[in-house]
């Protein structure tokens, strides 16, 4: 009964010194893990595609959802699922396609040695590999590609409560295809196997630390 009691009131002890320490960590503790949806356009590039197809300059939507996990200091990692779609621009053969892309990133999260930053706003970078699947719909669905990409990204966060923040993220995704825009060589329209660039806005949202503390 003794040896019962005791195991108890360490138990006890150990959850109030947990308890205590998480209250103090609280506020960092809402960057460990993040939930970002973002929303936006992207802006493929030329030299993916054959003549005489051609993507429009700004093409809409471009959407972004990842999950992200901060270790301790300023680095952390995040994997993220992308979905951009593009069409013909005027004057060319019409077509449409899915840019769809899994990417696991490296974040680093400067915003602490940043000084001249003003009160609630944050900067973060990201890059990582990832792959990439181009879908071209209509009349050109058997031209799939499959190949992998390095992304690379500027994220600039306003925090709105500590556990949620709105963000504008500029994002650059380099093909790692090859030199050959085809192999095999295709008829018709064929899978875009260029470089995409994306603008996109959204929220970051805590999925950890203080829960009720706005």
């Amino acid at each position: 009964m003794v040896s019962l009691s005791r195991k108890f009131t360490s138990a006890l002890s150990l959850l109030i010194f947990c308890s205590i320490t998480l209250s103090g960590l609280s506020q960092s503790e809402t960057s460990k893990w993040k939930f970002q949806l973002a929303f936006g356009v992207n802006f493929p590039e030329n030299t993916g595609l054959v003549n005489p197809y051609e993507p429009k300059s700004v093409n809409f939507p471009s959407i972004n959802l990842g999950v992200q996990h901060m270790f301790k200091g300023d680095l952390g990692a995040k994997l993220d699922f992308g979905y951009n779609r593009f069409t013909n621009t005027d004057g060319t053969p019409e077509f449409k396609t899915n840019y769809t892309r899994l990417n696991a990133q490296l974040v680093y999260d400067p915003t602490e040695k940043i000084s001249f930053l003003p009160p609630h706003f944050g900067v973060v970078a990201h890059i990582g590999p990832g792959i990439t699947f181009m879908k071209p719909l209509g009349s050109f669905t058997e031209n799939k590609q499959t190949y992998v990409n390095l992304l690379g990204g500027l994220e600039l966060h306003y925090g709105i409560t500590q556990t949620v923040s709105i963000y504008t993220d500029l994002s650059y995704i380099y093909a790692l295809a090859g030199d050959k825009t085809y192999d095999p060589p295709q008829e018709g329209f064929g899978a875009f196997r260029g470089n995409l660039f994306t603008v996109s806005l959204g929220v970051s949202v805590s999925l950890s630390g203080c829960q009720y503390c706005d």
